[in-house]
């Protein structure tokens, strides 16, 4: 990998910037489940930069800029009139104003003379070039676009840092909002002018892929892998910042390996960004797929085991009754668990070994028996299930045949403090309507 610190750098910096302006207003768009206006602004800012260019005659980005915010908010606005007076869905009321806008955009441009529009750098932008329109700095020469970046990175983060409360408001509860006399209308459209602005100053540099791609894939991985709006929010500029550099590095290294030139920066930027939104769907702690299928084993295992422990209970209580008077029951062995229960013996055998290491079933002539710390937590299941059957059959009405399989449903989520208060409710029936006995509760 051939790495210049004069060109890849500066490329580098420019991706990361853009991708954390980008992140910072994609947060809120996520959240308020607005991520297609995200794409209709980026789209719809075409005319306002034409508008721009005919009425003063100058290219300035930040011209353009003005421009590009006043169509954001005006796409906005439009998207709602529709949406509310032509009464459709507000996803056909973005890609009828999106397309029209653009289309509009297109039409001025073709009516202007002099005005280049390359459709790659449109799509792609022209991260490789940036070195070559540089600034005279302090601290040297700085790439045009890394100084507007910055710009608008810090302006972005002032605006969610002093105003977060509001932000954080408007978006999660827009009636508490209003309230409070904080306007969820009025950071409704300043969250479409930052965006607006965001695009125009980000297209020169990154192209328009990897801009609606960092609107909405670096708080998608956030919010996928955060529970809180501060940490979503700082993880986003991680995952922004990684994108960037990894995505560098996948174009200037992955087509070598295959003899090919090195690819465009910016599309394998995004390209890179989707990998990591996958592996978040997939890895994430705090929702991912692997996560819930490990957490659905987990409650699988836990449920077959308090069943065996309820099966070896109900075992006993048939030999001696009471079941407090329990001595030497005799017990069942795995092959008659398995069937009682209608499960696999390796699940069974597996779910009986780890019961064993904790100390509930005891193995004895090849037969489980309950040690007296599973009698114990068997007896507060039983007592569970026995009480939720009285509870459903004098309060709810459910008919007989259905108390069983509800009950059993319901007593691998209770605890002591619910079996309480269906003690009181019940009035402390010593009998289930099955007439079976309701055993005290085991501490």
């Amino acid at each position: 990998m051939d790495w210049y610190w004069q060109v890849d750098g500066w490329m580098v910096l420019a991706g990361a910037l853009c991708a954390m302006s980008c992140a910072l207003v994609g947060n809120f768009l996520v959240l308020r489940r607005l991520s297609l206006i995200g794409d209709a602004i980026s789209h719809a800012v075409l005319p306002g930069i034409a508008a721009a260019y005919l009425w003063t005659g100058s290219r300035s980005t930040w011209i353009a800029m003005v421009g590009a915010a006043i169509v954001g908010v005006l796409t906005v606005w439009l998207t709602e009139f529709i949406r509310r007076y032509g009464r459709v869905e507000e996803s056909a009321a973005i890609g009828v104003v999106f397309t029209a806008m653009f289309a509009l955009g297109l039409m001025m441009i073709a009516r202007t003379d002099h005005v280049d529009l390359d459709p790659s750098c449109v799509l792609y932008g022209n991260l490789e070039t940036i070195v070559l329109d540089t600034v005279a700095t302090p601290l040297g020469a700085v790439p045009r676009v890394v100084l507007e970046l910055g710009c608008i990175f810090l302006l972005n983060s002032v605006l969610i840092v002093v105003l977060y409360k509001e932000w954080t408001l408007s978006t999660f509860d827009a009636g508490l909002a209003a309230a409070q006399g904080i306007s969820p209308a009025f950071f409704h459209y300043l969250l479409a002018a930052m965006v607006a602005v965001t695009c125009i100053v980000a297209f020169r540099a990154v192209g328009n892929i990897l801009v609606i791609a960092m609107l909405i894939v670096p708080p998608s991985i956030a919010y996928l892998c955060c529970s809180r709006l501060s940490n979503m929010i700082l993880f986003s500029l991680v995952a922004a910042i990684a994108v960037a550099l990894f995505g560098h590095i996948a174009a200037i290294t992955i087509p070598h390996m295959f003899g090919f030139k090195s690819a465009n920066s910016a599309a394998m930027m995004a390209l890179v960004s989707g990998v990591l939104l996958v592996m978040a769907i997939f890895g994430s702690g705090k929702g991912g797929i692997v996560v819930q299928w490990l957490a659905r084993q987990r409650l699988a295992r836990r449920i077959l085991s308090e069943d065996i422990l309820a099966l070896l209970y109900r075992q006993t209580e048939s030999q001696t009754h009471p079941p407090q008077g329990l001595t030497q029951p005799q017990g069942l062995t795995q092959s008659e668990i398995a069937k009682k229960l209608k499960s696999h013996p390796s699940k069974i055998a597996a779910a009986v070994r780890d019961m064993v290491q904790r100390g509930y079933v005891a193995s004895w002539d090849g037969a489980c028996l309950l040690t007296d710390e599973g009698l114990r937590y068997a007896q507060n299941l039983i007592r569970s299930h026995r009480q939720w059957e009285q509870y459903l059959s004098l309060e709810v009405g459910v008919s007989d045949p259905r108390l069983h399989a509800q009950a059993e449903s319901f007593e691998h989520y209770t605890d002591s403090k619910m079996r309480d208060e269906l003690d009181r409710v019940i009035g402390a029936a010593p009998t289930d309507p099955h007439g079976k006995h309701i055993p005290p509760e085991s501490s």
